[in-house]
């Protein structure tokens, strides 16, 4: 008894057959991963808010500390601005916490000290400032910190009085 042989055009190459299986598990492993990235999404935690304290200190440098934060904020998103009293003929002083003469530096008119140095603005957080080198040490002035989402909504954190420091 002999067997015929069966021509080879009738059959899938095992390259081929190789090739869509690949392709057949890259489409189903991507589709798993969109709808599990679908259901793991972070909630919106809505806007930021935030409580903070001010002292001012006997050797002329005011103290601006977050005493409460209800969730961790990007440096590069936090702005304050430091706004003399009506009447008064000076300027603002305005910037990031994440300037570079702002992010942890020493002597600067206004500096912020990030505690964990993580880069975000946490609860304990603080703001210095050389009371004499901006003239807020005559008390008046304010404080005014600020939080831009990527959006480019604003949010009021805090506005808070400056004491005199003499």
């Amino acid at each position: 008894m002999r067997r015929e042989r069966v021509g080879d055009e009738q059959a899938v190459s095992p390259v081929i057959a190789t090739v869509l299986l690949m392709a057949i598990t890259v489409l189903l492993a991507s589709a798993v991963y969109l709808l599990v990235d679908d259901a793991i999404t972070t909630p919106d935690k809505g806007e930021p808010y935030a409580k903070m304290s001010v002292r001012a200190l006997d050797n002329g440098y005011q103290v601006v500390r977050f005493t409460d934060l209800s969730q961790n904020l990007y440096t590069s998103s936090v702005t304050f601005t430091l706004t003399p009293p009506a009447g008064i003929n000076a300027s603002s002083v305005t910037g990031y916490v994440n300037d570079a003469d702002v992010y942890g530096a020493v002597g600067e008119p206004v500096t912020f000290h990030d505690r964990d140095a993580s880069f975000t603005v946490n609860r304990g957080d603080y703001f210095v400032i050389n009371a004499t080198a901006t003239g807020t040490d005559e008390g008046g002035w304010t404080i005014y910190v600020r939080s831009i989402s990527p959006s480019g909504g604003v949010t009021e954190l805090a506005a808070l009085p400056l004491p005199a420091t003499e």
